[in-house]
């Protein structure tokens, strides 16, 4: 992965709630925590904050460390769930109890009573690593609950404990949290401990420049892992919302977005999502993969449908025909449908191109009987046959090949003719010429 600086003491952490699904923003956090890491031989730290009882779901929880996998962003510690965490925060509000710094609430109706730290009005300032130094007003800022009535730790309170004792030297997250920072900060003085660093990162945007939400379509991991895409592709885009390498390069591999990352880098602007801009990256990634490896990306999307049985060395086949034509992997199932034994159909346009000219009949018919008859049942030996059928009868090479690509696939579109002949098979291939002839006489009757 190339040369990096080794620096043990930097420790960052990715910190999801397991509260819905693991969304663009989110993911690019986990990126760009991930890159910068690696890219100085530091420390990555998987913490799930799942403090809060109500909406907290452990199967979430469950799949956020999933989707990471599957991402390729692997961590050095963790996962660490808060929920497990809890005597810690006690104890250290606790502490702040009998020195006095905090106090309790009026009990609820449950009899519960919360932990709160007391806070004496005063400007905040901070250099954020990112947006430059912040300053908060004093008259913005109210006491901070550290225990919640029902014995849980308050999301600012855990956080700052956790960051502490896990070490964290660096927290890069969203910019929405920008207002965290603050009453962590006011925690981190009031435990006598040395805060980390802050870096923010902006916010991405959908094509409206409205904050990406589930309005611009589904945006979390799981759909587009689902929706065909590739790890390496979504980590080269997501690493590119927000940040640049400089130069003209979009394409680079995971090393190189190890070796060049930098904060200083990360653009102060919000990031536009754009769709359209992942899915060429997406297909540009595909054609650089081996059918042995989009295969393997492929069967899970399959399992479900009618090609979950077809043989993997019959995908590979497939795959190797069409993978430069996909831009996601879902398009398989639409871009193979012909190889499946099912009932083709006749693309309209193509048809009326290519299938209502005179003696297109008559030259299916000897198709049929070169097919039928061909030794060996090869590339080569079909190119050889058919090819000597269009030099025979004086025709051009679109003469015998549009019509006979509509009569195997159902589109007047497709890889190259004598592959796919091979693919089909003998007897398959004769049985969709025959169907064919049938239409075509029809038609021109």
């Amino acid at each position: 992965m190339g040369t990096t600086t080794r620096d043990n003491h930097i420790r960052v952490r990715f910190a999801p709630s397991p509260t819905g699904s693991l969304h663009v923003g989110g993911v690019r956090t986990a990126l760009f925590n991930w890159l910068f890491a690696r890219g100085r031989g530091g420390v990555f730290i998987l913490r799930i904050e799942d403090t809060d009882r109500k909406r907290s779901q452990e199967e979430l929880g469950d799949e956020i460390i999933e989707e990471l996998r599957w991402l390729g962003l692997d961590w050095d510690e963790g996962p660490i769930f808060q929920s497990r965490r809890f005597n810690l925060y006690r104890n250290h509000a606790l502490n702040l109890l009998r020195e006095g710094k905090a106090y309790r609430s009026e009990p609820d109706g449950a009899g519960g009573t919360a932990v709160i730290l007391k806070v004496m009005p005063a400007d905040i300032t901070f250099r954020d690593l990112v947006y430059g130094p912040i300053t908060v007003s004093g008259n913005e800022l109210k006491d901070i609950v550290l225990l919640k009535s029902d014995g849980s730790a308050a999301y600012n309170f855990a956080c700052v404990v956790d960051d502490h004792e896990m070490g964290i030297t660096h927290v890069i997250r969203g910019e929405d949290h920008i207002p965290n920072t603050p009453k962590q900060l006011i925690l981190y003085q009031a435990l006598g401990w040395t805060p980390p660093s802050f870096a923010h990162l902006p916010l991405i945007l959908g094509e409206d420049k409205s904050p990406l939400s589930k309005r611009h379509g589904s945006t979390s991991l799981r759909a587009f892992r689902e929706g065909g895409f590739l790890p390496g592709a979504l980590r080269n885009y997501l690493a590119l919302l927000g940040w640049s390498p400089g130069g003209d390069r979009e394409l680079l591999t995971s090393s190189e977005l190890v070796e060049q990352f930098s904060l200083k880098k990360v653009i102060r602007r919000s990031a536009v999502f754009d769709y359209q801009k992942l899915l060429w990256m997406n297909g540009q990634y595909i054609r650089k993969s081996s059918p042995e490896e989009l295969v393997t990306r492929l069967q899970p999307l399959l399992a479900d449908t009618e090609w979950g049985t077809v043989p993997r060395e019959r995908l590979k086949s497939i795959v190797s025909l069409l993978g430069h034509r996909l831009k996601s992997l879902k398009d398989f199932t639409a871009q193979a449908g012909y190889f499946i034994d099912r009932e083709i159909i006749y693309d309209p346009a193509a048809v009326s191109k290519y299938w209502t000219g005179e003696g297109v009949g008559g030259i299916l018919t000897e198709v049929k009987k070169e097919i039928a008859s061909v030794e060996p049942f090869t590339e080569k030996g079909l190119e050889k046959a058919l090819r000597g059928l269009m030099a025979q009868r004086g025709i051009k090479g679109g003469d015998l090949i549009h019509p006979l690509r509509v009569a195997i696939t159902g589109q007047k579109d497709s890889p190259g003719i004598f592959e796919i002949l091979l693919l089909l098979g003998r007897e398959r291939v004769l049985s969709r010429l025959e169907k064919a002839l049938a239409y075509i006489d029809r038609i021109q009757k």
